[in-house]
């Protein structure tokens, strides 16, 4: 059997991340409990940086963290905190603002991606590119807002603001990424290790320290393994295999495969225009495969 080619390998990849991102809405409505986000942003780090260090104990690859250099470990350790900071900035924004806002800016970071992408990775910018962007980021918006484009008035600047940065950082962790050269699984493992401790400051400095009950635990548990965890080492190795700028556009299809989920989980209804958004999501799809640049 012939073997994928590279940019195939990072399709699949790209593709098993957005399955497992897709559920979280569906999975957040389910798992509501007492814990603020400071709370849980904390035990899914926790978990998230356990299950990924067992899988590089089962791989045998523990030993090699004690041989990075302090520049190597510099480097993790500010990759780290850039994706934390997408995370505080996104649920600062979605206390200070409406979700909608919110929603419609958390999803820019993809394009983010394609602009870092031309300085840092010196990717090349088609005019199909151009379009996958605008025709993915249209459905996006269509599919949140379910059509009615003028419930998003962006009268809260500043926290816009605040959320573009948390965009604009989890973007430049995901290109930044692709210039770490060491083991993949220890690279996400010292990630989470960060994150776990920056969001226990964050936890003690803006919240407090709760424990979880043992209804609580099983959530975490499946979102720090899975949701968190897991699908950040196929996203980092979908960026290894393809072009940072050809992987971002797909993200797209994250939002309306969430709506799919809530709609079959939650009996919420269709709505005409989510056919729309998903036709938008899909052309963006098929336009960023074009193997012709133009």
């Amino acid at each position: 059997m012939k073997p994928l080619s590279k940019k195939a390998q990072g399709i699949f990849y790209v593709a098993l991340c957005i399955f497992l991102w897709s559920m979280i809405p569906t999975f957040a409505k389910l798992s509501q409990s007492r814990l603020d986000h400071h709370q849980y942003l904390f035990y899914s780090s926790v978990v998230s940086f356990l299950s990924l260090l067992a899988v590089a104990t089962y791989r045998q690859r523990t030993h090699e963290l004690l041989k990075y250099s302090a520049k190597t470990y510099l480097a993790l350790l500010g990759l780290g905190f850039l994706d934390f900071l997408f995370y505080l900035l996104l649920y600062f924004g979605y206390e200070r603002a409406n979700g909608l806002e919110v929603l419609v800016m958390q999803y820019t970071w993809p394009i983010f991606i394609v602009l870092l992408s031309l300085f840092i990775l010196k990717e090349r910018l088609g005019f199909a590119k151009i379009v996958s962007l605008i025709l993915g980021f249209l459905g996006v918006a269509i599919v949140i807002t379910k059509g009615d484009l003028a419930q998003v008035d962006f009268g809260n600047i500043g926290v816009i603001i605040t959320v573009l940065i948390g965009a604009f950082s989890f973007a430049l962790f995901s290109v930044l990424s692709k210039k770490v050269s060491i083991n993949l699984t220890n690279a996400v493992s010292v990630y989470f290790f960060t994150a776990v401790v920056y969001s226990f400051i964050s936890m003690e400095t803006f919240s407090s320290f709760t424990f979880p009950t043992a209804n609580e635990w099983l959530f975490i548990a499946v979102n720090g393994v899975f949701l968190n965890g897991i699908s950040y080492l196929f996203w980092i190795k979908a960026l290894q295999n393809a072009d940072a700028s050809f992987v971002a556009p797909f993200i797209f299809i994250t939002p309306v495969l969430s709506a799919s989920f809530l709609i079959a989980v939650f009996d919420e209804p269709i709505l005409p225009v989510y056919f729309i958004g998903l036709a938008l999501v899909i052309s963006s799809g098929i336009v960023n495969s074009l193997k012709k640049r133009f």
